[in-house]
């Protein structure tokens, strides 16, 4: 599985790669991407499983990528989860409205991400 992890914080997404890495299979592979912009370049070069996403980013934020994710028919399936602070209801509601497929809030464990990997892929 190749594995998409979006954070404009090097430190977050090198946390959440090692919790990765400590929870699924060696032959895993894991890009990141510090913006939107960046991600969609990789996105749109390379075949993603799993996006990994946080909302706050410069350039383009997380739910702006995944409106234009959306909207893309090349990813209309593609799983997202949201990872970030933005902890308030309305906040996830609305991103679940624009397609992410699950959402959790930061900081990060071990057991939330395998739960929201494994509503995603039961298999693993």
């Amino acid at each position: 599985m190749k594995i998409l992890v979006v954070d404009d914080s090097r430190i977050m997404r090198n946390i959440i790669k090692n919790t990765l890495q400590y929870l699924h299979q060696p032959d895993d592979e894991y890009v990141d991407a510090a913006d939107g912009v960046e991600a969609l370049e990789i996105l749109m070069h390379n075949h993603i499983d799993l996006l990994l996403l946080d909302w706050n980013m410069p350039r383009l934020n997380g739910l702006e990528l995944v409106k234009k994710l959306r909207s893309m028919e090349q990813f209309v399936h593609l799983p997202i989860i949201m990872i970030t602070s933005e902890a308030a209801k309305y906040n996830v509601i609305e991103a679940i409205k624009e397609g992410v497929n699950d959402y959790l809030v930061k900081p990060v464990t071990e057991r939330g991400l395998l739960s929201k990997i494994k509503r995603i892929f039961p298999h693993l």
